[in-house]
């Protein structure tokens, strides 16, 4: 009788260990449930940044459209343009990190 008696204990533990493997790994379980939540608040993260980044754009846009200052600036600053009777004065870049350019040497002596 004592063996009777243990096999629907293990039939019920059994049942009971695979209904909560179930839970936690299958298609619907817990660990899928705690990674889709953490999709969920970095797609929030992504939309906030893209509705600030709509917002600057949007400002850009009415400042271009209302702003002949901005247009003008960045007519002559992006595309070069002047108007009639200006002169563009143009100056050689620095030198960058690779040294002087032009064949400049760096330890030539100065005079004054």
């Amino acid at each position: 009788m004592n063996v009777m008696r243990s096999r629907p204990v293990w039939a019920v533990l059994t049942l009971l260990g695979l209904l909560l493997v179930a839970a936690l790994l299958g298609d619907n379980g817990a660990l899928r449930l705690w990674r889709l939540r953490g999709e969920v608040q970095a797609l929030h993260r992504d939309v906030q940044a893209l509705e600030a980044e709509n917002e600057r754009l949007t400002r850009a846009i009415a400042d271009l459209r209302d702003d002949p200052a901005v247009l003008e600036r960045l007519a002559r600053e992006e595309l070069g343009l002047v108007r009639p009777g200006e002169r563009v004065l143009r100056f050689p870049r620095p030198p960058g990190p690779d040294g002087p350019r032009g064949g400049v040497a760096t330890d030539a002596p100065r005079t004054p």
